[in-house]
């Protein structure tokens, strides 16, 4: 897979809590350069960035991150906001205690309630692979499938865990054929990143593909 064809296909990352303008700036300007999805940014810097930007690129961010436990009005107020301030995508965590309870209805309902929120921007349901049993995995599948999001998503990478291979195949098993797969956490290497899409995924998120083309570049 040809390196501009990967780098299209990644979500930027910098989500890091003590992330000031300068950086995000620099990787606005990195995911615009190398041809990015998006970049996928912390929700304060939203509108400084959509204005940076001026359309040139999809600014993401993050709801209920990265925990989930927010309840679903402050969720759908944060995508309100996003959306309002200039937000193109919204990646969201699930309320990860309702899984483990079993409250599969209140999952479904929150997912569809974000997306309604947020006026029919592109939605990324992040599911946290690592803090789930395979049953579980296979259940969020149909679940997030059915809720009018756009994407499951493996992980947030603050929760002791990223995407793996297996996980991804398993999304790609038992996802509905709309429902695409972001791979997140963790992805380290260009031969990570074509690792991923080869197994399903068609958006990666990583802030260090972008590095791995620019040291090969020698940019670094």
């Amino acid at each position: 897979m040809e390196t501009r064809e990967i780098l299209s296909q990644v979500d930027h990352t910098l989500l890091r809590q003590d992330a000031g303008w300068e950086e995000i700036r620099a990787v606005l300007d990195d995911a615009m350069g190398y041809g990015c999805a998006s970049a996928c940014i912390p929700p304060s810097y939203v509108r400084q960035a959509a204005d940076y930007v001026s359309g040139r690129l999809p600014i993401c961010t993050v709801i209920g991150f990265p925990n989930g436990y927010a309840t679903t009005k402050a969720k759908c107020f944060e995508a309100a906001d996003a959306v309002q301030n200039g937000a193109d995508e919204l990646d969201m965590v699930i309320n990860l205690g309702w899984v483990k309870d079993s409250r599969w209805d209140a999952v479904l309902e929150e997912i569809r309630a974000v997306k309604a929120a947020g006026e029919g921007r592109l939605l990324k349901v992040i599911v946290e692979t690592c803090l789930l049993t395979e049953a579980e995995k296979i259940r969020l599948c149909s679940i997030v499938s059915d809720s009018g999001a756009d994407f499951i998503k493996t992980s947030t990478g603050f929760a002791g865990g990223g995407a793996t291979r297996e996980d991804v195949a398993l999304f790609a098993a038992h996802a509905a054929p709309h429902l695409k797969i972001k791979a997140a956490g963790g992805i380290r290497s260009l031969g990570d990143a074509e690792a991923f899409l080869a197994l399903g995924a068609s958006r990666l998120g990583t802030s260090r593909v972008v590095q791995a083309v620019k040291e090969l570049e020698g940019k670094m």
